[in-house]
């Protein structure tokens, strides 16, 4: 009986996480840029003095659906949508290099760079930042043109260049910061060929409907799972039952 509970409380410890991922995702369905997050499940043994029969279910965030979501004109400058698989380079809470395919580029008040949670976007040597400027635009290869403050119009000057790295031939998991990191925890190599949209934003890549689904067949599995408690407990009581027979 105690190992029909103890599958019963692994599924239902999944079911639990993957509610949370599925729930993570419905609420950045209009986050720019955000990919859809994938809970991978792992065995845990339960260790001990004697063999390990029991098993439970880790399951952590490591992966994401990396098709690209649907891009938007919005004439801002700043805009960028980045195509094909380049991930946009910036600077974590913690200082490392970090990577996310967020656009909405912003230009804090001391003329730093970020992206639209406050993370700085990486250039050539470092966090990008910008001198005072009339006009802005970021080209097709992420280069960042500026006419600086009275300068003439008809002669624009480059300060910068976007970081875009290639995830090809490197293996990236998603952090709880939303961010892509290189596993071994190096840096991934900028990729000459990647192209941004100016002025565009990529949306998220979450199918509402689909994660809608599978909310629904999660909270079923897990009615599944706590009938299967109350089975158990129906065996137990029954056994229990036959052992107070009179003889």
């Amino acid at each position: 009986m105690d190992r029909l509970v103890n599958t019963a409380l692994t599924a239902m410890r999944a079911a639990m996480s993957r509610q949370s991922t599925i729930a993570n995702n419905l609420a950045n369905t209009n986050t720019v840029g955000f990919r859809a997050e994938i809970a991978n499940a792992t065995t845990r043994w339960i260790d001990g003095q004697t063999f390990k029969t029991r098993a439970q279910t880790s399951e952590q965030v490591l992966g994401a659906d990396m098709k690209e979501g649907s891009v938007t004109s919005t004439g801002n400058p700043l805009d960028v949508a980045i195509n094909g698989e380049a991930l946009l380079a910036v600077q974590a809470n913690d200082g490392s290099e970090a990577y996310t395919r967020r656009g909405d580029l912003k230009m804090s008040d001391s003329g730093l760079l970020t992206t639209g949670d406050g993370l700085p976007v990486i250039g050539n040597s470092g966090p990008i930042t910008m001198p005072p400027y009339d006009q802005i635009s970021i080209s097709r290869d992420g280069a960042i043109w500026i006419v600086p403050q009275g300068g003439d119009p008809k002669q624009p000057q480059q300060v910068d260049q976007l970081k875009l790295a290639t995830p090809a031939g490197s293996q990236i998991a998603k952090g709880l910061d939303g961010l892509f990191r290189e596993v071994n925890g190096g840096v991934l190599p900028s990729d000459p060929l990647a192209t941004v949209t100016a002025a565009s934003l990529e949306g998220s890549n979450v199918n509402a409907t689909e994660m809608l689904v599978q909310m629904i067949e999660a909270s079923r599995a897990w009615e599944t799972q706590v009938k299967m408690i109350d089975t158990a407990k129906q065996i137990d009581d029954g056994g229990a039952s036959l052992m107070r027979l009179d003889r």
